[in-house]
């Protein structure tokens, strides 16, 4: 297994316009789409404009194979457009790509 953890930090003012796009239209219908699967998605209990998000992949080709196919699905860059009129509702993203085997710790 491959875990991923993706922290997004939202632009000034559009963290909770960014957290709503994730769940609402990333996490409900891309995800399951192109097969990635959402663990969790979080955020602090103080206002900071980030979200934490971690997901799960059977192995490392097919994490670059979903990430792939979202990153050309034309109607994910369609909604995408459409929920930034006004403007980026990402800063920064910071990616770990995590793996057990690697560690050499087991999970189950």
């Amino acid at each position: 297994m491959i875990y991923e953890i993706r922290v997004y930090e939202a632009a000034e003012g559009k963290a909770d316009a960014m957290r709503r796009r994730f769940l609402d239209i990333v996490a409900a219908k891309f995800f399951p789409r192109h097969g990635i699967e959402l663990i969790g998605a979080f955020a602090a209990q103080t206002e900071d404009g980030r979200l934490t998000y971690m997901t799960r992949f059977s192995d490392e080709d097919a994490r670059k194979k979903a990430w792939a196919a979202f990153g050309a699905d034309q109607e994910w860059a369609a909604a995408k457009a459409a929920s930034e009129t006004g403007g980026p509702l990402l800063k920064n993203q910071v990616i770990s790509v995590l793996s057990p085997a690697a560690a050499g710790l087991l999970l189950s």
